[in-house]
């Protein structure tokens, strides 16, 4: 394990090197189509930030209120749907079902997102224990900026790809959407890079 960890350093100090020394800005406007929690959206900010700085991006978040009128380099849009507010109450049940998905055309990822915000809260619930809810909205968007962040390669990628780790595998569970970390894959680094 110490060879792994130690290797997964050297690639990561590689990339950086080979890093243009200024980062690339993304502008993401959110949509929020239900309630939504201004603490979760905080979090899921940060969460994204910690996710997309290793592969040079900088996220700037913004309300179509806040976008419109301007223009920017690279832009994607993100909906939410449903309630983005983790309701207390008994144990959910995770049904399953995507969290979110990217809009593709004829074989062409678009640069436009929709998060299904009902279907990650009830993932994130079924992970947590009692003594978690007094974070809940911390949870919730930790749980949302990987969500965003699984999106976001898609679409910088442009490939609809999954990895066998890390943030874009095919499907995350709710305990790997509240986890302390969860990071890029190094391939996925690269490909975004």
């Amino acid at each position: 394990m110490r060879h792994v960890n130690c290797a997964y350093t050297l690639a990561m100090l590689a990339l950086f090197a080979a890093s243009p020394s200024r980062a690339s800005s993304l502008t993401i406007v959110v949509e929020f189509q239900g309630p939504h929690s201004e603490r979760s959206v905080a979090e899921m900010k940060r969460e994204l930030e910690d996710i997309m700085e290793p592969a040079g991006w900088t996220i700037d978040l913004r309300s179509r209120t806040e976008a419109e009128g301007t223009s920017f380099d690279n832009l994607v849009v993100v909906r939410f749907e449903g309630s983005c507010i983790l309701q207390h109450g008994g144990p959910a049940l995770d049904e399953g079902g995507p969290l979110a998905f990217t809009y593709t055309s004829d074989g062409i990822v678009l640069p436009f997102s929709e998060v299904v915000c009902d279907q990650v809260a009830a993932s994130v619930r079924s992970a947590m224990w009692a003594g978690d809810y007094a974070r809940g909205d911390q949870l919730l968007g930790r749980a949302l900026g990987r969500v965003v962040a699984h999106e976001l390669v898609h679409i910088l990628s442009h490939s609809q790809s999954h990895s066998k780790s890390g943030v874009e595998m095919r499907a995350l569970s709710g305990q790997e959407l509240i986890a302390p970390i969860l990071s890029l894959d190094l391939a996925d680094l690269h490909r975004i890079h």
